[in-house]
């Protein structure tokens, strides 16, 4: 019907609900290696939730709901972020740490209040301000986990001006997740903690053992757990700590310590593979060079079998069997 001449027509149309998307009206994109409680909190904020108000959306009471939403994958909450995002829950899945066979390595969800304590997440600071958006990633939930290999420093678990841990999930303000919920600290100011190459090194080849053998399962029935949450005896640091109950800088002079140490207490195993294939890591510091150098291998031995000239690969071998690595280690 029209109301004046020249002027709107109003019309009956559908029920609103009925002709609307069932979507959010932002979609925010996950990032490689991201945790499940980093990408829903910048979907809270995306789309104008405080993400304190944003765990009742998804059916949370008051306290640590995203973190316990990367450690339970509750499925009415994933049901509600799969069906208004569109994104599958295989995918949620791999974002979140459910299942995940370094579980008893995970930095726990407490806060003693003391100050060698552990916090839940750790966090790089030139990692976050190197973001288009900022996130946390998965391995910084882990406690074997002290240093960043992108930046060469080290990780953080508290803000640096006041002291206080990551709560995210208690932000109450329409605020990036990269701001202090206590005082407002931006955390990609935190200066760098330096770490040296020796102790980034040993950070990073126990990073890919874990990883890798995590892949084939063998984690799940050897030692090699036990004697990592040992560190801190082992090294003498702090005796009959285990390494979840300390704080990053607490294990980072664990690490220190560690690394004047010969590394037969990481090396020895039952299965002489394993043995082999750990010293070959810690020889090589890290698994990258391993690869670099069994792409090496591969094609000295295609040309010796192959003399005829040489055909430009569209693909470095290296470049594949890291791709194949990290695909094995987050599968879609």
């Amino acid at each position: 019907m029209t109301i004046f001449e020249g002027g709107p027509t109003i019309a009956v149309r559908a029920r609103y609900d009925e002709v609307v998307s069932d979507r959010w009206p932002v979609f925010v994109r996950p990032q490689p290696g991201e945790l499940l409680s980093s990408w829903t909190h910048r979907l809270a904020f995306a789309n104008g939730i405080a993400p304190r108000p944003f765990g009742r959306v998804l059916g949370f009471g008051p306290g640590m709901w995203s973190s316990s939403l990367d450690m339970n994958f509750q499925s009415d909450a994933v049901n509600i972020l799969s069906t208004h995002t569109g994104i599958s829950l295989p995918e949620l899945f791999t974002m979140s740490l459910k299942g995940s066979p370094l579980k008893r390595l995970l930095l726990p969800l407490r806060d003693d209040g003391r100050r060698r304590g552990s916090a839940w997440l750790q966090f790089c600071p030139q990692c976050l301000a190197d973001d288009a958006h900022p996130y946390f990633r998965r391995q910084w939930r882990l406690a074997t986990r002290i240093s960043c290999s992108h930046h060469q420093c080290g990780l953080r678990d508290r803000c640096p001006a006041c002291r206080s841990r990551i709560a995210v999930f208690n932000q109450v303000e329409l605020v990036p997740q990269h701001f202090c919920v206590t005082c407002g600290f931006d955390l990609r100011q935190a200066s760098k903690v330096s770490v040296s190459p020796s102790v980034r090194s040993l950070d990073q080849c126990i990073h890919d053992i874990c990883g890798l053998e995590a892949i084939t399962s063998s984690l799940l029935d050897n030692s090699l757990v036990r004697r990592l949450l040992a560190i801190p005896d082992i090294c003498r640091q702090y005796a009959a700590a285990s390494l979840v109950s300390l704080s990053t800088s607490a294990r980072i002079r664990c690490f220190v310590r560690l690394v004047t140490r010969p590394n037969d207490w990481l090396i020895e195993d039952d299965d002489a593979v394993v043995r082999l294939w750990r010293r070959s890591i810690l020889s090589a510091n890290g698994h990258a060079p391993l690869i670099e150098l069994l792409a090496d291998a591969l094609e000295r031995k295609r040309l010796r079998f192959r003399p005829e000239k040489r055909r430009q690969p569209t693909t470095e071998l290296s470049t594949l069997l890291t791709a194949y690595l990290q695909m094995m280690e987050n599968p879609p």
